[in-house]
């Protein structure tokens, strides 16, 4: 097999856009509320009633006529009545009269001819009666109709991530069941004939296979299934099997390995083969410049590298943005920050450089060692650090952009 050995990079932006271009939503699906967690809302949530729906208390205390206290103070005690009282969830019956009150707990729904409430801190009690020593302003200490939300507001877009906040938003209007953004099946298919199974015993040359359940770990982080296929050898017509039967059965073929330019490096064949549609086959980037990404029909064919460096940052620049976008998101690239750089990292750039990195906030550190066929710095990072190309290195004190890892929501816009 003759293998291609000149490519010409795209930067990682261009990259980026050539893969986010190419995807499609793939539909939506009614989930129950409960399992709406993580998921990607398929359609706007507006208000359906105003919240709060009827003015009530935001404290314990007693629902008072205001003009009742005018002229109160320390020399000038006013007295009430309390003539009710009720808790939350209860609608007193009674309309206050002059110098009357409701004694009422915290949610409770304003009573008749109440305008303010006096926080229990606020009054003296005694037995039936209380006694102020302040003058109270209309809707003082109230939580009024409408304040928080209007009905029809429209309150979540289409395309947000579905966190905790808006999944109590969705059960006060009262949403059993989410329309929301389906998720697609991605299949993952390690290869090399130097790999080994997780719990097979070493030998000489041979590797055990990291990559394929670090994809399986960053794939469940999105709340994404796939599916595992055997690792493949390097033998061309076993893995173009492989592949023809997960493009089946997957939205989204993931493959660790293969795509360099050496005799064994099948993958660019396969997408010969297959008439695949090749969007770029090497990045200006480090690790990863040998990532490939092709379509074939509406499926993606990701061609990760077999270093698992390389592998992990691809996932998160290129995989993870597009199957955010096939799932409807508006949101779909890791969040930005910057930081100052805790140590020296003169290494030169001729390709922008990623490195896992530990961010603390305020500062950033590479963690670890860092070359492409790094796992160590890959379990101490939640970060990556991003060096551009064509500089000669950064010392500690240099403020750098930092790309954060894990985080529930990213960003609408690739900044870098």
């Amino acid at each position: 097999m003759k293998v291609e050995k000149t490519r010409t990079p795209v930067t990682v932006a261009e990259a980026v856009f050539r893969v986010t271009e190419r995807a499609c939503r793939i539909g939506t699906e009614r989930v129950p509320l409960a399992e709406s967690y993580g998921r990607i809302l398929a359609e706007p949530l507006t208000a359906t009633h105003d919240v709060p729906h009827f003015t009530r208390s935001p404290y314990d205390g007693y629902a008072i006529a205001s003009a009742d206290s005018a002229g109160a103070s320390g020399n000038n005690r006013i007295s009430f009545t309390v003539v009710d009282h009720i808790g939350a969830g209860a609608v007193s019956q009674v309309v206050i009269g002059p110098c009357e009150a409701v004694r009422l707990m915290t949610g409770a729904a304003l009573p008749p001819g109440a305008d303010a409430v006096v926080m229990f801190e606020q009054a003296t009690a005694a037995g039936h009666t209380f006694t102020i020593r302040k003058a109270f302003e209309p809707q003082e200490n109230l939580s009024l109709q409408g304040e928080d939300m209007r009905s029809g507001e429209m309150i979540v877009p289409a395309g947000s991530f579905i966190h905790p906040g808006i999944v109590a938003l969705l059960a006060t209007f009262g949403c059993g069941y989410v329309q929301v953004g389906k998720r697609p099946v991605v299949g993952i298919l390690s290869t090399g004939t130097e790999l080994l199974e997780v719990t097979a015993q070493l030998a000489p040359g041979k590797i055990r296979n990291s990559n394929g359940p670090m994809i399986a770990a960053q794939l469940a982080r999105m709340g994404i299934p796939y599916r595992l296929y055997d690792t493949a050898a390097d033998q061309l017509e076993a893995c173009l099997l492989t592949v023809r039967k997960a493009l089946t059965e997957t939205d989204c073929l993931i493959t660790t390995g293969g795509v360099s330019v050496g005799d064994y490096d099948y993958l660019p064949e396969i997408y010969k083969r297959l008439g695949a549609d090749v969007l770029f086959n090497k990045v200006a980037m480090r690790p990863g410049s040998v990532t490939t990404v092709a379509v074939t029909g509406d499926t993606y064919l990701f061609g990760l590298s077999g270093n698992p460096s390389a592998c992990f940052t691809g996932f998160e620049l290129f995989v993870r943005p597009a199957l955010l976008k096939m799932m409807g998101a508006d949101k779909i690239y890791l969040p930005r920050t910057t930081a100052v750089l805790a140590e020296d990292f003169p290494k030169a750039n001729p390709f922008t450089r990623f490195i896992r990195a530990v961010h603390d906030r305020s500062s950033v550190r590479p963690a670890g060692f860092n070359k492409s066929n790094a796992v160590s710095s890959i379990a101490r990072g939640n970060s990556l650090i991003v060096l551009p190309g064509g500089t000669r290195g950064y010392a500690a004190g240099d403020l750098v952009d930092v790309l954060l890892l894990g985080v529930e929501e990213g960003t609408d816009e690739w900044v870098l």
